[in-house]
């Protein structure tokens, strides 16, 4: 796949699409870019969680010179068990051993969430106590480094209990919808921004 000027090798799709947001890969999916550098994690697709802005995400940071793969959770509806509220229709958040294991093989994740707030930072928390790895949430609905901190995640301004931080945060980025220029935007710069902290 020839993007901009440089070519990037990305494989992608563990079984026939879905068909949902121009045919989004199904659960289990990881698309591995050349080299692990940044990562970006869907919410298992389904009516309500179409990943069509991680797609779209991916293919302007690998338009802009960054290494990017993306992976499409196996369980990534519902809330984790630890969450004080349920969502996803009773169904249950998690990782499996071999999520955790690409995610962590990265530099930087992306974790894309939805607009439940009560719903998506308990996610975040379940994923970085899971993974030591800086992240960059994004998400629908506003949120706060203050947010996370509250239910004990790190984040760039706190040590929390969580290996893994919350370095950035990127709000506006709505499920099944075109992502703005100005959003893209915002995610590369604060990706690069991100990359070079962590060298």
């Amino acid at each position: 796949m020839v993007v901009g000027r440089k070519t990037q090798l990305v494989a992608c799709r563990k079984g026939q699409a879905l068909g949902l947001g121009g045919g989004i890969a199904q659960r289990g999916t990881f698309a591995k870019a050349r080299q692990n550098d940044v990562i970006a994690l869907a919410m298992s697709p389904g009516y309500r969680h179409v990943p069509k802005p991680v797609c779209q995400i991916t293919t302007e940071l690998r338009g802009r010179g960054i290494n990017v793969g993306e992976i499409v959770l196996n369980a990534g509806d519902g809330t984790p068990a630890d969450s004080p509220s349920s969502g996803g229709h009773g169904v249950a958040f998690g990782l499996q051993a071999n999520e955790m294991e690409i995610i962590g093989l990265h530099k930087l994740a992306l974790l894309n969430h939805g607009n439940v707030k009560a719903h998506f930072i308990y996610k975040v928390r379940f994923e970085l106590r899971k993974v030591a790895v800086p992240a960059i949430v994004l998400c629908q609905c506003p949120v706060t480094f203050e947010d996370f901190e509250e239910i004990g995640v790190s984040t760039r301004n706190k040590e929390g209990e969580t290996p893994g931080k919350v370095m950035d945060i990127v709000t506006g980025i709505v499920r099944n919808a075109d992502v703005p220029q100005a959003k893209l935007n915002e995610i590369v710069s604060k990706v690069k921004m991100c990359l070079r902290e962590i060298g």
